[in-house]
């Protein structure tokens, strides 16, 4: 077993999560203004990952280069982890590849504690209801993350996840053993408002 294959309701039955619900627990968030060029580049890059239309042109053209520029607005005092191996406890299905993550120590060579925030990428194509698409995956990762940080001596509060399209980012919060979901999902149109909320994750203020 792997992160992939878990669900939301395998998830949270597997490692005893409360679920709690809000629509916009991220709401109050502020924005925040990217460099000047990004929105228009932005633009450029959602025409042609849908005109591509596939799981890895999204991925490419349009994840990695928002969580470019929030690396970029924090002044590179983290790093942003993108398609590697993250294993922890392979026993409980805590293993495999991570689409992105970010850790806070700013050393990239290899993974550092403390790992705060995930990003999932799920293939929705053909999928029913594809908002919840990833999100079991994306917890899996999250509790990976806990541990690995008190393994390492570096706990902090709260992990934070978020499953996306490409066009639309659904964010989560994991402290201890409550899950908040919040069930307002922001469009790529809102870029400043994601790029905000992603900040306020990695800075422990979401």
């Amino acid at each position: 077993m792997v992160y992939n294959d878990f669900t939301l309701e395998t998830v949270v039955e597997a490692f005893q999560l409360e679920i709690v619900e809000t629509l916009g627990l991220f709401s109050d968030i502020e924005p925040i203004i990217p460099r000047p060029h990004f929105t228009t580049d932005l633009e450029e890059r959602v025409k042609l990952a849908f005109a591509v239309n596939t799981h890895k042109s999204k991925s490419e053209f349009v994840i990695s280069y928002i969580l470019f520029e929030l690396w970029v607005h924090l002044d590179h005092r983290a790093t942003l982890f993108s398609g590697i191996e993250f294993n922890v406890d392979p026993e409980e299905g805590l293993t495999g590849m991570c689409d992105f993550f970010i850790s806070l120590d700013p050393l990239p060579l290899i993974v550092g504690a403390p790992v705060s925030l995930f990003v999932k990428v799920p293939d929705i194509s053909g999928k029913d209801e594809p908002h919840t698409i990833g999100l079991g995956a994306c917890v899996a990762e999250m509790i990976a993350a806990q541990r690995f940080n008190k393994a390492k001596g570096k706990e902090i509060p709260c992990i934070y996840g978020a499953t996306t399209s490409g066009i639309n980012w659904h964010f989560l919060k994991l402290e201890g053993q409550r899950l908040h979901i919040d069930l307002a999902l922001y469009q790529i149109v809102q870029s400043d408002k994601i790029l905000g909320i992603l900040a306020s994750m990695i800075q422990q203020k979401a």
